[in-house]
């Protein structure tokens, strides 16, 4: 893959990232998208955890809801959200007041993999801004599994 493109993100269906020439360009371009994105309306994610987007929902407690991927990379892929952003559009952003619902999000993830069927292994994936080809700016884990899963991914 030439240096100026990025793999498709796990759910893009063969979609690549924008093309670019430096971590300079994304920079520029994307300043004001990242410093207004928390600051913005809701998100496809907001709006699913409100129901006003229907999803497969697969697991839901007081701090974060799992949902099948709309357009699975594996025969099992699904999502896991905090129900409220607070501050964490990506994991970068990411501050020790964090640290309890980032570790509820793993726990949750490899409960729901166990529950649907991934004891023999699973992946967890995060996006993180456009060099990572985040496509929504609310911390999201991608749970992928039920085949053999290959490295390096992308």
């Amino acid at each position: 893959m030439p240096p100026s493109e990025f793999a498709s993100p796990a759910g893009s269906a063969g979609r690549r990232c924008a093309p670019i020439h430096s971590i300079a360009d994304i920079i520029r371009a994307r300043t004001t998208e990242f410093r207004l994105a928390d600051q913005e309306g809701p998100t496809i994610f907001d709006k699913i955890i409100s129901k006003e987007i229907p999803a497969a929902i697969i697991y839901e407690d007081d701090t974060c809801l799992a949902f099948k991927d709309i357009s699975p990379q594996a025969p099992t892929h699904f999502l896991v959200i905090p129900k409220a952003r607070q501050g964490l559009t990506r994991l970068s952003k990411a501050t020790e007041e964090h640290k309890a619902v980032l570790g509820h999000l793993l726990y949750t993830a490899q409960a729901v993999a166990k529950e649907q069927g991934l004891g023999d292994g699973f992946r967890v994936v995060v996006n993180d801004g456009p060099a990572g080809c985040q496509s929504v700016y609310h911390l999201h884990l991608h749970v992928i599994g039920g085949r053999q899963l290959t490295w390096p991914p992308g």
